[in-house]
């Protein structure tokens, strides 16, 4: 008796082939997760150094000094504000303005109220000239923000906006503390003006509000920390909780009640924080 060829799997074989793939895909899944976020997270780091880079040569251009931030016509716009002043030094190329894990942009009202739908990974805009002067004709958006004490307004402006006085502005890079100094990182908004009695979002997705303008920046994008660019141009993660001990302005104190040196306590965090490291 002739013995025939099996030329195939059994169920069982093909079963066991399935659970193998779907065992493997588990064990993968994850790895390759942790290995897209920190391409993004890579990504934005880079973003960020030439970011520093256009700011040197901005700086070099003019004297060591900071673009103006505000109008200096009197008329309302934004020529004067980083996105548009720097635009011969960035060649207007749109991805270098986003966090590649922030690249949608949200509208907002054109004067500037954060729209309700903004999150973490939110950009800000769209922005267009239409709405006002400054913009690009195509759109602006983003998911960066200037430390909006870096910037070197008129002599003339002695408060920006609310309470934010101009006299505390670095204005230069050439400072001491330089590598301390916040100039640009991930936000929900293209400008900031931290406060040392600034308090963190109760929530995690919450939209930023008018005056807290920590909370801005306050984001979980790169797991428990941002990505920012110093003023001496070098760029680093900085912790959420690390955000309250920076350098933000000249009289800031970096030893406020949300810091160690300042005796807050664990509990005192809202809870989405809590679990992050502390400085």
């Amino acid at each position: 008796m002739f013995m025939h060829k099996r030329n195939g799997f059994t169920l069982i074989e093909l079963l066991v082939v399935i659970a193998i793939i779907a065992l493997l895909m588990g064990i993968l899944m994850p790895a390759l997760s942790r290995v897209k976020k920190m391409a993004k997270t890579i990504g934005c780091r880079s973003n960020l150094r030439e970011w520093g880079i256009y700011f040197s040569l901005y700086t070099n251009d003019f004297d060591q000094k900071f673009q103006p931030g505000i109008e200096t016509s009197g008329r309302p716009g934004h020529t004067n504000h980083w996105f548009n002043t720097l635009r011969p030094y960035y060649n207007n190329d749109k991805k270098v303005l986003c966090c590649p894990t922030a690249t949608k942009p949200i509208d907002a009202d054109a004067d500037g109220v954060a729209d309700n739908r903004l999150n973490t990974f939110s950009a800000w805009g769209i922005f267009n000239a239409e709405m006002d002067e400054g913009y690009d004709p195509g759109g602006d958006w983003g998911s960066y923000g200037i430390n909006g004490w870096v910037e070197d307004p008129p002599p003339d402006v002695a408060i920006v906006y609310q309470n934010f006085e101009t006299s505390n502005n670095w204005r230069t890079p050439a400072v001491r503390y330089a590598a301390y100094v916040p100039l640009m990182m991930d936000a929900l908004r293209f400008n900031v003006w931290p406060l040392d009695t600034d308090t963190p979002s109760p929530t995690e997705d919450e939209a930023w509000e008018a005056y807290e303008h920590m909370r801005r920046i306050c984001l979980n994008r790169h797991d428990g920390y941002i990505n920012m660019v110093m003023m001496d141009w070098s760029v680093r993660k900085v912790g959420l909780k690390e955000l309250w001990t920076l350098r933000w302005h000249r009289t800031y104190n970096t030893a406020n009640g949300w810091t160690s040196a300042g005796g807050v306590l664990p509990g005192q965090w809202p809870d989405w924080m809590r679990k992050f490291a502390d400085f």
